[in-house]
């Protein structure tokens, strides 16, 4: 009885999706966490073991309505919804004492005209988003303790961020020509029905989207900016690849002075639980953090001519669901009900 005392009380709202079963399968191991609550408006009534099998014998829960699901009793709720639902259901959480942790896009730009701008909707709780904490824990992390509404980052923003930071807090960069060329699986898309999403559309294809402007850019360029002090100059470019999981962020940065690239990436996450740097030389692949929690990191300085040349290039690799979404989203749980950054969150990578 002790221990169920100590255990954080969960709900997830929109549990049917690929983040919020991502969120079920961590949170259902997670040795201080009880799912007490999961919602679905479409598949109320159904036991989650009967939409995900792999979670038979886990969870016993079935999916409810949200007006029913109590969740004002819970400690912390997670928003796994499409951009546009948390907003308009947070606040009365908040008045309860419930800490948020919002995986959509919701409150994560500062700006509320430029996130109408992005997402093409009203915001309606403009007055929450000055309060928001970014959840970038490798940032934030001290705000992040005495949060109550988390904007949990997005998947592209986050692998993007996790690479540029050391070259943009030491200064050696020139910020006005950010270079960000990122692939992702299709999972990024999210569990919906869309023609370019079908088998036969993305296997064995690659392309480009969003390639005038995707919703992703403000975000990681507010977050850069933050980090610079200056506005900075970003070129942001997604592809589709035919993967279920796993997000690969190639970055080009033009060096202003010469700088040991190795050390510095090195020191600056030394002691990061979830930011592995790999060897120099090193070319890290998506299927190296499947499933996991980590992000890993190469970064190098090609030849231009006979001599090394004056662009940094980074290589930075997340599983779009984990670090990219849920398994940050537990990160950022653990930091805010102070008990160690990695609880629940050791899984080993799935190979092949």
């Amino acid at each position: 009885m002790g221990r169920e005392r100590d255990m954080i009380k969960a709900g997830i709202v929109g549990g049917t999706g690929y983040t919020g079963v991502e969120l079920l399968r961590l949170l259902v191991q997670h040795p201080q966490a009880q799912v007490t609550a999961i919602t679905s408006r479409k598949d109320a009534g159904t036991p989650v073991e009967t939409m995900f099998p792999s979670l038979r014998g886990q969870v016993s829960l079935a999916f409810s309505e949200p007006d029913k699901a109590r969740l004002g009793d819970c400690d912390v709720v997670f928003f796994a919804t499409p951009n546009g639902v948390a907003m308009g259901e947070v606040r009365a959480l908040l008045e309860r004492g419930v800490r948020i942790v919002d995986l959509s896009a919701d409150f994560r730009i500062q700006d509320v005209a430029l996130w109408e701008h992005w997402y093409r909707m009203k915001h309606l709780a403009p007055e929450l988003i000055e309060g928001a904490i970014y959840g970038l824990c490798e940032i934030n992390r001290d705000r992040i303790r005495d949060a109550r509404l988390v904007a949990n980052p997005g998947c592209y923003p986050t692998a993007t961020q996790l690479g540029f930071l050391p070259l943009i807090e030491a200064g050696v960069v020139d910020l006005d020509s950010l270079i960000a060329d990122t692939k992702s699986g299709v999972s990024g898309a999210g569990r919906k029905s869309e023609q370019h999403l079908m088998f036969c559309e993305a296997a064995d294809n690659f392309s480009a989207y969003a390639v005038p402007g995707h919703r992703h850019w403000p975000e990681i360029r507010q977050g850069l900016a933050q980090l610079a002090g200056r506005d900075v100059g970003l070129v942001f470019t997604p592809h589709l690849v035919p993967m279920l999981r796993g997000i690969h962020a190639t970055l080009y940065a033009r060096l202003t002075r010469d700088i040991d690239l190795q050390t510095l990436f090195e020191e600056r996450y030394a002691g990061e639980p979830f930011v592995d740097i790999l060897p120099a030389g090193s070319h890290p692949d998506t299927r190296s953090v499947r499933a996991s929690n980590i992000c890993r990191i190469a970064v190098h300085r090609p030849v231009d001519g006979t001599t090394k040349g004056s662009t940094a290039v980074v290589l930075s690799v997340i599983d779009n669901l984990v670090k990219g979404a849920s398994g940050q989203a537990v990160q950022n749980m653990n930091i805010m009900f102070g008990i160690p950054e990695s609880t629940g969150l050791g899984h080993l990578p799935v190979v092949p």
